[in-house]
């Protein structure tokens, strides 16, 4: 029964956050319109398992089409687990990353880290305020009382315009398994990825209201998927580095 119980902990946790938040991500959603509206994009980072975030929302069925995620490769499982849990503690690195990046004052850029204390999600969300981007950060206040890794004593929640509170739990381990006296099976990716996917909702939803195409891939697998694909993105590739 565990996993019935931790899917029904998930959805629970789930709603609660969507509703306690839900006028915040309209105002998150408004202001990634009225960039996108003028031309710009959506900037999208994460390290770790974070980075699965920036995959969520770039290039596919349904999703958003000017979302310009920051691929940074050592961050990710795939290069080294042990390594990138490293590198997501250095500081320094953060800004050179970004300046790889054409990112332009008003436009939007989400950063995910469920705990918030990391130094390379804090100083992406510094940098990113200094480039003049309106920053949203992904975290689990359950961290709140967790010292900050960064030489500031910050942390995410702290250095950014928004703050979207996934409500994870600490240590993201939700099933008690009472004889084994451990936590285990984490909850922070579904609960992210939900309020992520809430805010698209509302940004489209904005779009529809004023009367606008919605920017969206559709499926390539449908008829006429891939020729309507093809035009969006060579409307925004020279914005979007990974198309």
């Amino acid at each position: 029964m565990v996993g019935r119980e931790y899917a029904s902990q998930v959805l629970e946790l789930a709603r609660t956050a969507v509703d306690e938040q839900y006028a915040q991500i309209c105002r998150i959603a408004s202001e990634i319109f009225k960039s996108m509206k003028e031309g710009g994009v959506l900037h999208v980072f994460g390290c770790g398992h974070s980075h699965m975030f920036m995959e969520e929302c770039f290039y596919r069925a349904g999703g958003l089409v000017p979302v310009n995620p920051l691929f940074e490769t050592s961050t990710m499982l795939h290069e080294g687990a042990v390594k990138s849990s490293l590198i997501e503690r250095m500081t320094g690195y953060a800004p050179l990353v970004l300046g790889n990046y054409d990112v332009r004052a008003g436009e939007v850029m989400l950063i995910f880290s469920t705990s918030g204390i990391n130094a390379f999600p804090i100083e992406m969300a510094l940098a990113a305020r200094e480039k003049g981007l309106i920053t949203v950060g992904f975290t689990s206040m359950n961290y709140r009382d967790a010292a900050s890794r960064h030489p500031s004593g910050e942390k995410l929640c702290e250095v950014v315009d928004f703050v979207i509170n996934n409500h994870a739990s600490y240590g993201d381990a939700m099933v008690s398994y009472p004889n084994s006296g451990v936590n285990a099976v984490p909850g922070s990716t579904i609960l992210s990825m939900t309020l992520l996917n809430t805010i698209i909702a509302e940004v489209l939803a904005y779009y529809d209201q004023a009367g606008l195409p919605l920017p969206i891939f559709i499926s390539g697998n449908v008829e006429g998927g891939l020729e309507r694909n093809k035009a969006l993105i060579d409307q925004y590739k020279s914005r979007v580095k990974a198309l």
